[in-house]
């Protein structure tokens, strides 16, 4: 029992910042689990979707506020809680369709002109319509921030399954978004961690890019020949 009281206690635990502003630990280990996750995605490697699932059922606690958190000040973010169930849902999908990539490791490629144009629709008029739905549900001001960084992650997290290489240039548009709104409503660890996230994601897009040009155009080495022709040959000839 009372190793299981240290776990609860460990999980609703929390450390005061300067100014008196907390932060849940759980915040921290659950983007530490996303960190890995995403280093596991730039690798292409398929352990990257268990790892990030381990995080998003972490930072899911958090981000119901006040619902499971003991400090009652924090308020409640919908759409960055509603994402982690959709990055469970997406990593699930993601999670079978690396294993079977042929190879067993995904190639990079860009998506379809039509695949672009859908994703740029369903940034917007997902983010317009969730902002009303949202903002009934209570969730933090400026609510269209919250929606915007929703419907990107999943959008994001779609694309990495199906390995477009632009899925990083979402994840861009997302920090931009999410960075200022994960400060104001006093999330600090996540805010820091989208701040990293934005140089990581720029040199993960570099990283698939030059990965998807090498698929592109192999290096073919040839075997040596086995009956090498000798200079002797030609004046036997």
């Amino acid at each position: 029992m009372d190793l299981l009281q240290w776990f609860v206690d460990a999980f609703n635990s929390n450390w005061t910042l300067p100014g008196g502003q907390t932060l849940l630990v759980r915040e921290v280990v659950g983007n530490a689990f996303g960190l890995a996750s995403a280093l596991g995605g730039m690798r292409r490697k398929i352990w990257a979707w268990p790892v990030g699932i381990v995080g998003n059922l972490l930072l899911l606690t958090v981000f119901l506020g006040s619902a499971l958190s003991p400090d009652p000040s924090l308020p409640h973010l919908l759409g960055q809680a509603g994402r982690q169930i959709m990055f469970i849902a997406v990593a699930i999908y993601g999670w079978v369709r690396w294993r079977n990539a042929e190879g067993g490791r995904v190639v990079p490629k860009w998506a379809p002109t039509g695949a672009r144009v859908g994703l740029v629709i369903v940034m917007v008029v997902g983010t317009v319509a969730l902002t009303p739905l949202f903002r009934a549900l209570g969730s933090w001001e400026p609510v269209w921030a919250d929606a915007w960084t929703f419907v990107g992650s999943l959008l994001a997290t779609y694309g990495m399954a199906k390995g477009w290489t632009e899925f990083w240039l979402i994840w861009i548009a997302v920090d931009v978004v999410g960075v200022p709104l994960l400060f104001s409503s006093g999330y600090y660890a996540t805010g820091f961690m989208y701040v990293f996230y934005g140089v990581f994601t720029a040199v993960g897009f570099v990283i698939w890019w030059r990965a998807q040009r090498s698929a592109a155009h192999p290096v073919v080495i040839l075997p040596p020949d086995p009956n090498p022709r000798r200079p002797e040959d030609d004046e036997l000839a």
